[in-house]
């Protein structure tokens, strides 16, 4: 029997995303898989798919020529090739044509836009979804959307991501003292500064709890082309929050919160609402997307875009212990109905099975 190859393909790579490639890599390559990796350079010093036992070969986001042209050789001879997330979708797509390999797409997560922009993402759904031969969709709200673009075949595959790594004793102080939050309580924000984000609604909620005693401090992990408008506001209104950068420590800093936010206007299987329900850090969220469905009792909902009920929910929890207590419990039991890493590579390997000569041809 010949050594199964697939190749995975990621573009600019979402957290999400890029820990699902990373998880998958490992765990298909301990099953004795061949793996290739296909995303830029940056993104494997980040996530070490080397270090999973897969070859990375570097391949820029763009779609000009070269890098499709880059694409395609990588995938030459592979028995199927994996695109995680729309552009990676497409330019995968078109790197493929003329070759009969058969590609899954999975669909972690969608950009919702108006107009010409939305336009422009709809025709690039249609396109990703119906070159597919099955696509993966992390939600049922995913599912539903590829099928009502095309897809041959779409199926509900929930990721499951790695179990953030216990901090070691003392490591909560240390991080909350680096943070500056030794004797204030510690509210963190996880994502890229886009608009997309929420983080102007963030910032306007600040206001409902900045006259607290002591006053809590909001820090905010991720980076992105909002940075310098947003660090212009916190100033000019003198607001207790601390853009800090991407960050490779997330899970220990969020270990060290005392509650988590997540304001964005669309969510699917939201890595910081993961880690926080995993880690016991209370959550309020945006009621978007998939984020009810996915955390359940487990988290503080509120509507997306609203600042006062999100400033109503955070000081709610900070000053009551015991449902704070209850929602962490709740957030457990949740996180515990959820798919392990295990489950999440073997349904995948499934799908790779039926789609190659292991299996019976899903045609």
């Amino acid at each position: 029997m010949t050594q199964l190859r697939t190749v995975q393909v990621l573009g600019g790579g979402s957290a999400g995303s890029s820990a699902h490639v990373r998880s998958l890599a490992a765990g298909l390559v301990a099953r004795g898989v061949r793996v290739t990796v296909c995303a830029p350079a940056a993104l494997d010093l980040a996530y070490d798919f080397s270090g999973a036992g897969a070859l990375h070969v570097p391949v820029a986001r763009r779609g000009d020529p070269a890098s499709v042209a880059a694409l395609r050789a990588a995938c030459a001879g592979a028995d199927v090739v994996h695109a995680h997330g729309l552009h990676a979708a497409v330019r995968t797509a078109l790197a493929l044509g003329g070759l009969r390999v058969p590609l899954v797409v999975t669909w972690h997560t969608r950009t919702e836009a108006e107009g010409p922009r939305g336009r422009l993402l709809r025709m690039l759904e249609r396109r990703a979804v119906r070159a597919a031969s099955v696509v993966l969709g992390a939600t049922s709200e995913l599912v539903d959307g590829a099928r009502a673009r095309g897809a041959r075949d779409a199926r509900l595959a929930p990721v499951g991501l790695p179990a953030p790594r216990p901090g070691a004793a003392g490591e909560e102080n240390k991080s909350r003292a680096e943070l500056g939050a030794v004797e204030r309580p510690l509210l963190m924000a996880v994502g890229s500064l886009v608009p997309e984000q929420g983080y102007d609604t963030l910032l306007d909620a600040v206001a409902g709890w900045r006259d607290l005693d002591p006053a809590p401090l909001l820090t905010i992990a991720g980076e992105g082309r909002e940075r310098a408008r947003l660090q212009r506001r916190i100033e000019a209104d003198d607001l207790p929050v601390r853009l800090i950068g991407r960050r490779d420590d997330i899970s220990e800093l969020l270990a060290s919160a005392d509650i988590a936010v997540l304001a964005s206007r669309c969510e699917a299987r939201s890595v910081l609402a993961q880690e926080a329900l995993r880690l016991g850090v209370p959550l309020v969220a945006t009621a978007v997307g998939a984020l009810p469905e996915l955390v359940g009792e487990g988290a503080e909902l509120v509507p997306y875009g609203d600042a006062p009920a999100l400033a109503e929910a955070v000081t709610g929890l900070l000053g009551d212990p015991a449902r704070r207590a209850r929602l962490v419990a709740a957030g457990r039991a949740q996180a515990a109905t959820w798919p392990t890493e295990d489950e999440t590579i073997a349904q995948v390997l499934c799908v790779y099975d039926e789609l190659t000569e292991r299996g019976r041809p899903l045609r």
